[in-house]
């Protein structure tokens, strides 16, 4: 062979590696979650979407992760176990992902655990309440998660701020809806109020399609409660506070800081009405508030900024855990990941996110209290940062 028909071949054996190369960075990291973008809980669950798309939108537009995009494919489980059921076999077995995540409402769980057992794939729970699995100290092994608002920890800030707010003996009231684990939260609330001297005088587990507000709000106020606690959906607390007030009713409400928490502060503007989470409200103004806020504007997503911080904090692990993760990434690889997960939360918590082989909640989860304030006109945090250790 010539000397020229040498360096002819040479230079398409040369296009054919290259171009193989090319084809190869371009294989994505294939994650797949089935979540309640419709149906129940769905104002809760889909702003994650959102978030998780505007996240992973300029990820892939600065390279992606490790030379590589990542492809999210999202599936509608409208809040339906059987949906939920036929979406994690669809996602493992045909569209290969190496991780799961679900944001949707508890009873779709089991179904997906099942199955990411049956293939071992790891579990990402993002946006809906933890399973108690991933509690220390014998976390389940695939079984991770990231949701600001856990069982069994809420409630024991929520006792002791209104043990640190109170000025006069407390006559607590206390509100679930009549659901499994909104029950329990307020059951466990319960038992910790007499230890701190508060009297119990009443306790409604208010049905989630009630209408009415006003006969639940009625037992409550002529029970002669002057603080009442709520562990429930964001309808459930706000419209029950909202009845007692109809009824002028004159006492302080304690709430749990859902999505919709910070817009509702500024629409009631009560200063006796205090909200409480894992996640830091806008109203605190850090970079990274301003980073969600500018990237909300910018790409027009369907939430408003104020609802994107839980998916925005699952994007930050997702996207930490890929990074440790090398290609081509595996289950098995992703797992190993998840299990040694320290990530810095830029100041949306009050501390980082440390998952480990017995952990996989956080090892320490972090509280912070807000309410309107009349003298300043806007939303103020009453309470810094306060730490409680999971173990």
């Amino acid at each position: 062979m010539s000397g020229k028909k040498l360096r002819i071949w040479g230079m398409v054996v040369i296009g054919i590696l290259l171009s193989f190369r090319l084809t190869l960075a371009q294989e994505p990291y294939v994650v797949g979650i089935s979540m309640a973008i419709t149906g129940r809980g769905s104002e809760i669950y889909a702003p994650v979407k959102d978030a998780l798309d505007v996240y992973f939108k300029e990820v892939n537009a600065k390279g992606g992760i490790n030379g590589h995009p990542v492809k999210i494919i999202f599936e509608d489980n409208a809040a339906e176990p059987s949906k939920a059921a036929s979406d994690a076999k669809k996602l493992i077995t045909q569209d290969k992902v190496i991780l799961l995540m679900n944001a949707s409402l508890s009873s779709t769980y089991a179904p997906m655990i099942q199955t990411a057992k049956r293939y071992n794939v790891p579990i990402f729970f993002a946006g809906a309440v933890c399973p108690n699995e991933v509690y220390p100290p014998n976390a389940d092994d695939i079984q991770f998660c990231s949701s600001g608002f856990a069982s069994k920890y809420d409630s024991r800030f929520a006792m002791s701020f209104i043990k640190e707010q109170a000025k006069e003996p407390v006559k607590l009231g206390l509100v679930s809806m009549n659901i499994p684990i909104s029950r329990g939260e307020i059951d466990f609330a319960e038992t910790l109020a007499g230890p701190l001297g508060f009297v119990v005088v009443e306790k409604e587990a208010i049905p989630p399609t009630t209408p009415d507000f006003i006969p639940f709000a009625t037992k409550i106020k002529n029970a002669g409660a002057n603080w009442v606690y709520s562990w429930a959906p964001w309808a459930t607390q706000v419209k029950t506070f909202e009845a007692l007030r109809k009824l002028g009713w004159k006492g302080k409400y304690l709430a749990f800081a859902h999505i919709q928490a910070e817009e509702e502060l500024e629409r009631l503007k009560d200063d006796d009405f205090f909200v409480f989470g894992a996640n830091g409200l806008f109203a605190d103004n850090t970079s990274t508030h301003q980073k969600i806020r500018n990237t909300a504007a910018k790409e027009k997503t369907i939430y408003p900024y104020t609802q994107l911080t839980e998916g925005w904090l699952a994007a930050m692990v997702l996207e930490e855990v890929l990074k440790k993760t090398s290609w081509p990434g595996t289950p098995e690889k992703v797992k190993a990941a998840m299990n040694q997960l320290n990530l810095d939360m830029k100041e949306l918590r009050g501390g980082p996110l440390v998952w480990t082989p017995n952990n996989h909640f956080r090892t320490v989860n972090y509280y912070r209290a807000y309410k309107w304030s009349s003298n300043q006109k806007k939303v103020v945090h009453v309470k810094e940062w306060t730490p409680y250790t999971v173990k």
